[in-house]
């Protein structure tokens, strides 16, 4: 069954196509600048091959129709991956915020699509994009089953001591204000390869996923099921991200507003845009922020050390929610890649029977990994996380079903 996987932003596209006998990518490509005076689609065949072929094309992009169609004349066709659109059994979404009605895989009807618009208010930045991408890939396939994969799904597990925040219960009723959690089906994922690796199935695992990119979360599984996370009703709550925040003082806002004579909107740009790694020392790329610790940053060496006090302190408070630890898992581009911000974000464990090995952190993980010490009594390991495939998974299964 080949299966279509699409990641539709405001004003990107994001697509890979499997085919799900083994697992194995088509081809994937990604649109960009949909909307703005000139747009640009790199796409790549067979991608993860030594056969791998890229074609660029660059042209006013005006919506997301448009680009859509150009990816399809790219995928199916005399030159294309498949021959015809009818060899494409399935097509995911990836949907950022799902609110409180999702908490699985869901097949794509009308009334899927006024649940979503509901919370667009939740989501203003990613939710339209979805819906744009969604329509149009329905108008493209209209008799291919779809099924949408929400972020926050795999964290409506959460107990309500967990997700509820100590505001007037009133706005939870009228506006569903609670934590929702975002890269669930990264979270969910991992924890579930992490298990394989274990030898146990999910359901017998306490698990510490630790999702660290240009975004970063934080994800305590209990028995297979998530229990806590650290974002929020937005993706700006807590670890230290690229250029978010993560948790700051909630009367920042109004002192900002009071001294600096900030608007909510201008605050809310700061937070999510000018702030974290960026807003510490200028640079967001941790690779960048290495090469400045070498040379004597200072400023680069605060932000480094801020962002893993913040993950190890996550670690900790996950680690009493859960009692027991089977895992502490590193996931995502710098969790896999980044020897120095894993040991600084688990050093000082020890007493709580975390112990990594240095020799066996010094790796770049394109597979899993173990990097504890064969005496830890929480194994620490590194697992490359793959949402698309994940969503492709997840596809299927609901389109079986």
């Amino acid at each position: 069954m080949k299966t279509l996987v699409i990641n539709s932003g405001s004003s990107s596209i994001k697509y890979q196509l499997f085919d799900m006998t083994d697992e194995s990518v088509l081809c994937s490509g990604v649109i960009e600048r949909i909307g703005e005076k000139e747009g640009v689609l790199n796409h790549k065949i067979a991608p993860d091959t030594d056969k791998a072929e890229k074609v660029s094309v660059e042209q006013p992009i005006p919506d997301h129709e448009v680009g859509m169609n150009l990816a399809i004349d790219l995928i199916c066709g005399e030159n294309g991956v498949v021959k015809d659109k009818s060899e494409i059994d399935a097509i995911g979404h990836r949907i950022v915020h799902g609110g409180e009605k999702f908490s699985k895989p869901t097949l794509v009807d009308e009334n899927v699509f006024k649940e979503l618009e509901k919370v667009v208010p939740l989501a203003p930045l990613h939710n339209p994009g979805h819906l744009a991408g969604m329509r149009v890939t329905t108008d493209l396939f209209p008799d291919v089953p779809q099924v949408v994969v929400m972020d926050t799904a795999y964290h409506q597990t959460l107990p309500e001591k967990a997700y509820m925040y100590a505001l007037p219960y009133e706005l939870y009723k009228e506006m569903s204000i609670r934590r929702y959690g975002f890269h669930g089906t990264s979270h969910k994922f991992v924890a579930r390869e992490t298990a394989k690796v274990l030898g146990k199935p999910v359901e017998e695992c306490n698990i510490i996923t630790v999702h660290l990119g240009n975004g970063c979360s934080m994800t305590a599984t209990e028995k297979g099921k998530a229990v806590d996370t650290s974002m929020g009703i937005t993706p700006l709550e807590g670890l230290v991200m690229g250029t978010r925040s993560g948790d700051v003082d909630p009367a920042l806002h109004a002192l900002l507003g009071r001294n600096k004579g900030m608007s909510l909107e201008e605050v809310d740009t700061l937070l999510n845009k000018e702030s974290g790694l960026k807003g510490m020392c200028g640079m967001n790329d941790m690779r960048d922020i290495h090469a400045a610790i070498e040379e004597g940053n200072e400023r680069a060496e605060m932000a480094l050390a801020v962002q893993t006090y913040r993950t190890k302190k996550y670690i900790g408070s996950f680690m009493a929610v859960l009692g027991h630890v089977d895992a502490i898992v590193f996931t995502a581009g710098i969790g896999e890649n980044d020897a120095i911000v894993r040991e600084r974000s688990v050093e000082g464990l020890e007493a709580l029977g975390v112990k990594i090995d240095k020799e066996l952190n010094d790796c770049r993980a394109s597979e899993p990994v173990k990097i504890s010490t064969e005496d830890s009594a929480v194994e620490l390991w590194v697992v490359p996380t793959n949402e698309e495939l994940a969503i492709a998974r997840d596809t299927l299964a609901v389109v079986k079903s």
